[in-house]
């Protein structure tokens, strides 16, 4: 029995039907891409200049080729984007994919994401683009690097209180914004996400209404870097770690973000309620036995310290 790499479900064939129908109802099966990973990372160093996303994992930007039920790589109007194996971090479309769904188990908003198989047989990670619209139109969307006046250089060079403001400033309805940012960042930090720059925050508009996007790029990097870490990628009442339950929910929660106490207590009893689901969905991942053992690790600590 197999477990299909969309859904983590067992199934007799490479992909589950549910998982298939997730990415197309149109579609009952799903062909390798047609690269190795590192002809994928090949692709993704030359086509660089033409594509619009970039960042440190190699990306590749594809459609679902719904004739030839297989995704393919293109240079413009891509709907998916592909991450293959990373040449020196093991597994990281493994680990990317199961955050994501970690992430959605509690009720954070992310797009259709799930993993594909190479033509040697490897694990490549693809997610949905959320910007786009049909006949390549596109919703406006902002990172907070652009919205703060950073680059790619100075990403890391913000605060977590000077992000709220932007919320505050540019969102449509800031006070459910905000609620949806502190969850998010209470999640990224439970998983050991210390990446998260000004850059994998966006704001995007539909309808006339300006919003927080669906999640992206949550991914426990704690347990792929070595040496002494840091636990925020923006600091936070002045630190990046040692973060504390004292600044995590009194001083955000409370003073930053101004939420109400219920407010603050029902987004833990969410948290807290999918700690048990998240530990199993740890187990039937695709990751190694290492890097379970180090992800369970990881969340038992953090839940520790937020005092789940």
């Amino acid at each position: 029995m197999n477990r299909c790499p969309i859904t983590y479900s067992e199934t007799d064939k490479k992909y589950s039907d549910k998982g298939l129908k997730i990415l197309s109802r149109n579609i009952s099966q799903l062909n390798d891409i047609g690269y190795t990973a590192g002809q994928q990372r090949q692709e993704a160093a030359l086509r660089a200049v033409k594509m619009s996303i970039q960042g440190v994992q190699p990306k590749l930007s594809a459609i679902l080729n719904i004739k030839s039920s297989k995704f393919e790589i293109v240079d413009i109007k891509g709907t998916f984007i592909i991450k293959p194996q990373h040449h020196f971090y093991p597994q990281l479309p493994e680990n990317e994919d199961l955050t994501m769904k970690l992430a959605a188990i509690c009720g954070i908003d992310v797009p259709v994401h799930g993993m594909v198989y190479s033509a040697d047989g490897s694990l490549s990670y693809f997610i949905k683009r959320f910007d786009r619209k049909p006949k390549n139109s596109k919703l406006p969307l902002e990172d907070f690097a652009q919205l703060a006046g950073k680059n790619r250089d100075t990403k890391y060079n913000y605060s977590i209180e000077k992000l709220v403001s932007l919320i505050e400033e540019y969102s449509t309805f800031p006070m459910i914004e905000k609620m949806r940012f502190f969850k998010r960042f209470l999640f990224n930090f439970l998983i050991g996400n210390e990446d998260m720059h000004l850059k994998n925050y966006s704001l995007i508009t539909n309808n006339g209404k300006t919003e927080l996007a669906p999640a992206y790029d949550f991914l426990n990097s704690s347990i792929v870097l070595r040496g002494d870490i840091e636990e925020s990628a923006l600091s936070i009442k002045g630190k990046k770690k040692k973060l504390n339950h004292e600044i995590l929910i009194h001083y955000l929660g409370t003073e930053r973000l101004n939420l109400r106490a219920k407010v603050i207590s029902n987004i833990q009893n969410e948290l807290k309620a999918s700690i048990t689901p998240w530990f199993n969905m740890v187990e039937i991942s695709f990751l190694n036995c290492e890097q379970k053992d180090k992800y369970k690790m990881l969340l038992d600590n953090r839940i520790a310290t937020l005092k789940l």
